[in-house]
């Protein structure tokens, strides 16, 4: 892979260079679209351009007037300027993942769409890992494992986006080993656009002397569309000593033991629905430290509606950590310890948002990158390109009560919808994510030991009420002590601005008084604002849940 050198401390304005490989021009496309130095514009007229104003929750669709291309930082800071000439509302995609309406909207007029800066490389300048924000997660896992024996713990979803993913903490089965994707994050450029107008690069760094260091914060969870358009992220770990490229991030395990069991709803009743989540929730309280012998674990509780047939476990855990067979049956045990020996089962069916995994009811020892490509693309809800979606999701500190169990199981029975598709996902959290300090990252949920998401996918938009509102209806009865949220407390900790929810912002919906942004981001969102009116003080970058200029709500 090409090195490149690039410049670094103080905001600099990068000069227009020759374009790598020159323009993109075919017969096909010359007609509609605009190809030239500054970028690929793609018009409404264009073949491509159904597919790049919508993304993998079909409910938001945009009506831009084009869809700009990128290959370079150069091109980003032309693209953005020419929006900003124009007056023209601009929202930025690097994967298309986002489960709100924060890039397709009826307010959006340009599209700059990153992921063709999709480069994974050892930078030596900076002495760390250059990842462009339109890479996706399987394609930085493979290029930096094969390049250089070394990973970051990222999250499971093979196509998503960088730009996105990272920018808002990222998290995955290897957090509660290495934490967040943000914990190893060294500096990003951004292309931002200045009081008067002027869009321009910054690289901004986490060092101490580093005059943009707050933008950098600003990108370890502030979520993506605040601040301006990332180009590039750099990875090295704090700590991370020498110039040996891999020695500078995470060594990913040798091999992973790996485990998917079914769970029937015909063996489950209230009692033992109960049973399984408590004990999921009682496993992580006793084991949610970063000094754990079960650290390397990670497990998820996947939920689906009765009408699905099964409840599915995937865990995995570090095949090479001293005894881990029997912690990873240790753990099968307690969790399932109240259900009959029936009630276990191979995964012969689709299962959350996974595909059947029969093979895994005995647990196999796989090589690391194998379990991840397995896993990753071993996802249905990631290949069809018609589905829509309502997503909500929750921290949480303590293990849930027994009320909320029961409420997840009340809604998770109901005859009146009946869609195998919706769900309840409790996933590990913990471990190193821990170790570090709210006020650290701009991620602030540092002390919690399983996260939530509840979530529903459908095709037609004529199911749209009946699956947001049985989304609504479980999230909000479980966390109903609180006002149908998670608001930040003894047991709970707010939301995770990378599952972004479309109601958080409605205060019909979310009746805690608790302002979103609190839910978000705590104590972090004065800081994040003040980042805002430093590197966006026109608020170029906006979307319906983005960081607000001080001045406003």
């Amino acid at each position: 892979m090409r090195r490149r050198s690039v410049l670094t401390g103080t905001a600099v304005a990068i000069a227009a260079t020759a374009l790598e490989g020159g323009p993109l021009t075919t017969a096909a496309t010359a007609a509609s679209a605009t190809t030239d130095a500054d970028a690929v514009t793609v018009l409404p007229s264009d073949p491509r351009y159904a597919d790049l104003v919508i993304g993998n929750n079909t409910r938001w669709v945009a009506q831009p007037d084009s869809v700009r291309l990128v290959r370079t930082t150069e091109q980003v800071v032309r693209a953005v300027q020419e929006a900003v000439d124009g007056n023209k509302r601009i929202s930025v995609r690097s994967g298309g993942h986002c489960y709100a309406d924060f890039v397709f909207n009826s307010a959006v007029r340009v599209v700059i769409d990153t992921s063709l800066l999709d480069t994974v490389a050892y930078d030596e300048k900076l002495n760390a890992f250059e990842i462009g924000a339109g890479s996706t997660l399987l394609h930085v896992y493979d290029s930096l494992f094969k390049g250089w024996g070394i990973t970051i713990p990222g999250g499971m979803c093979y196509s998503v986006g960088a730009g996105g993913h990272i920018s808002g903490g990222g998290y995955g089965m290897l957090s509660r080993r290495h934490g967040l994707t943000v914990d190893h994050l060294y500096a990003v450029e951004v292309v931002v656009v200045d009081g008067s107008g002027k869009a321009r690069s910054v690289v901004a760094t986490r060092e101490a002397d580093d005059p943009n260091r707050d933008l950098w914060w600003a990108h370890t969870g502030g979520g993506g569309g605040n601040f301006g358009v990332i180009t590039r992220y750099w990875f090295r770990s704090p700590g991370a000593t020498g110039t040996d490229p891999a020695s500078l991030l995470p060594k990913p395990p040798k091999e992973v033991l790996v485990s998917a069991v079914a769970l029937p709803w015909s063996e489950l009743d209230k009692d033992s629905f109960t049973s399984l989540v408590q004990k999921f929730g009682a496993w992580h309280e006793k084991n949610g430290a970063a000094d754990s012998s079960a650290a390397s674990l990670c497990s998820f509780l996947m939920m689906n509606h009765k009408s699905n047939g099964s409840i599915g476990l995937l865990t995995q855990i570090d095949a090479t950590v001293p005894d881990a067979e029997k912690v990873l049956d240790d753990f099968l045990s307690e969790v399932t310890s109240a259900l009959s020996d029936n009630a276990v089962r191979p995964m012969s069916e689709p299962v959350g948002e996974l595909s059947a995994l029969p093979d895994l009811f005995t647990p196999q020892r796989l090589p690391w990158l194998h379990s991840v490509k397995l896993l990753g693309t071993s996802n249905p809800t990631l290949t069809n390109p018609s589905l829509r979606g309502h997503h909500k999701s929750a921290y949480l500190r303590k293990n849930v009560t027994g009320a909320q169990a029961a409420a997840m199981y009340q809604h998770l029975t109901r005859t009146d919808h009946e869609n195998a598709a919706s769900m309840v996902v409790l996933l590990s959290y913990g471990g190193k994510i821990n170790s570090v300090g709210s006020g650290d990252t701009a991620s602030a949920q540092r002390d919690s030991i399983f996260k939530g998401l509840f979530q529903s996918f459908w095709s037609s938009a004529a199911d749209d009420d009946a699956n947001i509102g049985w989304v609504r209806d479980v999230y909000g009865e479980v966390f109903s002590a609180t006002g149908g949220y998670p608001v930040p407390g003894a047991a709970t900790d707010g939301c995770y601005i990378n599952y972004p929810d479309a109601d958080i912002t409605n205060t019909k919906v979310n009746t805690t008084g608790v302002p979103w942004s609190t839910l978000y981001y705590k104590g972090n969102y004065p800081r994040l604002q003040q980042v805002k009116a430093a590197y966006d003080p026109r608020n170029t970058f906006r979307h319906s849940q983005s960081i607000a200029l001080p001045d406003h709500t």
